[in-house]
């Protein structure tokens, strides 16, 4: 199962997601279909929808029963330790877009020093 939520997108894409999946509110399009479908569908959707904001949800066999893509808009999907989220921009996280974070995160640098230590 998938769901697409369009935003500020021409009409022609919303009337030929129509075809695949059904719109239960402006935007928002709910359908079963297969990953190959919905791979050329979100092809699709990437190249039409200009400068709007797509995300779509379908469910897998993870952790979480599902995943997403995000297409035009600001928040980006993070992986966290297996767990797919989303991260919202700050002012401070936009600020930082432009300096790289390079380095391992705390747990990470003591469980080396632990290992370092023996």
């Amino acid at each position: 199962m998938i769901v697409l939520s369009l935003n500020n997108c021409p009409n022609a894409l919303r009337g030929d997601l129509t075809k695949w999946l059904l719109e239960i509110t402006p935007g928002v399009y709910v359908g079963q279909v297969s990953s190959r479908v919905r791979d050329n569908l979100w092809d699709r959707v990437c190249e039409l929808v200009k400068n709007g904001k797509a995300t779509m949800v379908y469910s897998t066999r993870n952790e979480q029963h599902l995943d997403f893509r995000v297409h035009g808009s600001d928040w980006e999907p993070i992986d966290f330790e297996g767990i797919k989220l989303v991260l919202r921009p700050s002012p401070a996280r936009v600020k930082k877009l432009g300096e790289m974070r390079l380095g391992y995160s705390k747990a990470s640098k003591y469980r080396k020093a632990k290992r370092m230590k023996y």
